[in-house]
């Protein structure tokens, strides 16, 4: 049973679908979704500005095109790219949470005292049209090597102040049992005190990962947690919910972290069923986050001011296990936010000021 999961998911990575060609067969494409990919292939995108690419689990294409129709549109907008990635505005960063200033060394961010991460992987299952690490993400990097790791253990194992290490990248589900094991079974071994979380839209896009292997291989560590990326209730499926219910089982803690999108999931009545389906599933909401300034991503950006009335609506209706902290990740490195429920705290002379 264990090794049929763990095939399944491995058939899935190696089937994904990557080209216009590929996804044609499924779904017709808008103006605006064929002339991304019509620039891309002339390489006709912004100067100097990374693209991120095209590519989708099967299992999430399906998961959208079985959807109602707005349902439907919310899932494809996470999935197909627009022409708009390809005209970013000024004031978007390629960097937009400043981690470079916090990196000692390369794929390691020490940006808060207690807490640091470190980019296991740059693959994903599919590349979310929202991703703030597109530089990162997909850049044919690889795994984390273990002469990588060696500084990385030697940095956490001389600073005791640091009690959490958040994997991410990428993905770190990507990686096989045996890679990932053997990273925390390496910062176990160096920091047993750690408390490991593990980064992943793997529950999201291709549940299948969620194998009894793997969570049974979990539950020998103390202090895991799995934080999920459910932005809309569609996408916790049967198969999202089973995967977690594996985990939990192991002793795998799990929270979701949802970031705000424009037609997604901008919507009182569409927030309030995620975070109830998620906590009924037993997933606490975590984090909504405001939307990163990434490259290309504006016209997923819900204006500041939407996002506030929508919270301050969500707070009225939601018991406080069910109601996500609003934050906002302040770019250039100023660090996570959260926001208050009232607006008239922040405003001055139109303008919005937030400090830490």
């Amino acid at each position: 049973m264990c090794s049929e999961n763990t095939e399944d998911w491995k058939k899935a990575m190696r089937s994904r679908i990557r080209s216009r060609s590929e996804l044609e067969k499924y779904t017709e494409l808008s103006g605006g979704q064929s002339r991304w990919f019509e620039r891309t292939e002339n390489e006709d995108g912004p100067p100097g500005a990374p693209v991120l690419p095209f590519m989708t689990t099967g299992y999430y294409l399906n998961t959208a095109l079985n959807s109602d129709a707005e349902d439907s549109e919310a899932i494809l907008r996470q999935i197909i790219p627009l022409e708009k990635e390809l005209e970013p505005a000024d004031f978007e960063l390629s960097d937009p949470l400043g981690e470079h200033r916090f990196s000692p060394f390369p794929r390691f961010v020490h940006r808060y005292a207690d807490r640091a991460l470190i980019l296991v992987t740059d693959e994903c299952a599919m590349f979310c049209r929202h991703c703030f690490r597109r530089s990162f993400s997909g850049g044919m990097r690889g795994a984390l090597s273990d002469s990588e790791l060696l500084p990385m253990l030697d940095y956490l194992e001389a600073d005791s102040g640091i009690a959490e290490v958040l994997l991410t990248g990428g993905d770190p589900l990507t990686l096989s049992d045996g890679r990932l094991l053997r990273i925390i079974s390496a910062l176990k071994e160096r920091r047993p005190d750690l408390i490991i979380r593990i980064g992943s839209r793997m529950p999201v896009v291709l549940p299948s990962r969620l194998t009894p292997a793997l969570a049974g291989a979990l539950s020998g560590y103390e202090g895991m947690w799995l934080v999920t990326h459910f932005n809309h209730p569609a996408e916790f499926t049967a198969e999202a919910s089973a995967g977690l219910r594996l985990m939990r089982k192991a002793g795998v803690g799990v929270l979701n972290q949802t970031v705000l999108l424009r037609g997604v999931n901008d919507d009182v009545g569409i927030l309030r069923t995620l975070f109830r389906t998620l906590l009924a599933g037993g997933v606490k909401p975590y984090y909504l986050f405001q939307g990163d300034l990434a490259e290309g991503t504006s016209h997923l950006r819900v204006p500041l001011s939407r996002a506030l009335s929508l919270t301050a609506e969500l707070r009225r209706g939601l018991s406080g296990m069910a109601m996500p902290r609003f934050a906002v990740d302040l770019p250039g490195g100023g660090g996570k936010v959260t926001l208050p429920s009232n607006s008239d705290e922040m405003i001055r002379d139109g303008d919005y000021y937030i400090f830490k």
